[in-house]
């Protein structure tokens, strides 16, 4: 008689899983580092690759001041990125998914200096960062692609800072909302229905915003007809005026 069939009980032996999958498979490839690479180059890429890792919602992918060894590409779910200020209060940097990459904040002093969480169940595939460098002098696509990813989160950051350093409030949550409608347009979702992954304190966090504050201009757009509020799941019924008032050629008039 056969032997029954036995799994693993330990939750962290299967989130260490390798679950190898080609590049050229994965449905974010157009969006992550094998972006406009040959099948060949890709072929390369894939052969540096590490494991897949499955985290689930509000485990940590890293935190700071640990070691840094790997980039991580996400390949479905939403993280969070936050430090700790003087004040010893968490700030939200950012937040990401599918397609994107995370730990490049690490690159420069060998050790991270945020934290990383995911928001719901994900999953990563980790890209060992010495090997990765290995590979940028023998593709030299990579590298350009690579470098137009870190060029890419130092404007995100540069816009961050803008956000909060100069907009009004509602301004601020228009570009919030714009900049989620455009990278979900890009992934093949709906620009204009999807769900808040994060949290209306996660939100406001970022933004600089109470929490109250993002409750008010949720109900406030909702009034003046701009967008539907489903529990988390946002729908932009006038995504013209919510950009122009993202661009700051328009504002929102006092709600009666």
């Amino acid at each position: 008689m056969p032997k029954p069939l036995t799994f693993s009980a330990d939750p962290a032996a299967l989130n260490v899983q390798a679950l190898k999958k080609s590049c050229a498979a994965c449905s974010m490839h157009q969006l992550c580092l094998p972006m406009g690479l040959e099948d060949s180059d890709i072929n390369r890429l894939d052969q540096i690759i590490g494991r897949r890792r499955r985290l689930e919602r509000d485990e940590h992918l890293y935190k700071i001041n640990e070691p840094f060894r790997n980039l991580y590409a996400v390949r479905f779910g939403h993280f969070k990125t936050y430090h700790i200020n003087a004040a010893g209060e968490a700030q939200i940097t950012g937040f990401q998914m599918a397609g994107e990459l995370l730990g490049m904040d690490a690159i420069s002093g060998d050790h991270h200096y945020c934290d990383a969480v995911a928001l719901e169940d994900s999953e990563v595939c980790e890209i060992p960062f010495s090997r990765l460098e290995e590979l940028f002098s023998e593709v030299p696509a990579l590298l350009r692609h690579f470098h137009r990813i870190m060029s890419q989160e130092i404007t995100r950051e540069q816009n961050v800072m803008l956000l909060l350093g100069n907009m009004r409030a509602e301004q601020r949550f228009a570009v919030f909302l714009v900049n989620l409608s455009a990278r979900y347009a890009a992934r093949g979702y709906s620009p204009n229905t999807f769900q808040l992954r994060m949290s209306r304190e996660d939100i406001g966090n970022y933004l600089g915003l109470t929490i109250e504050s993002v409750s008010r201009l949720l109900s406030r757009f909702k009034k003046q007809g701009w967008l539907q509020v489903d529990k988390r799941e946002v729908t932009l019924l006038d995504p013209a005026r919510i950009k122009a008032i993202a661009a700051g050629t328009e504002e929102c008039s006092p709600m009666q």
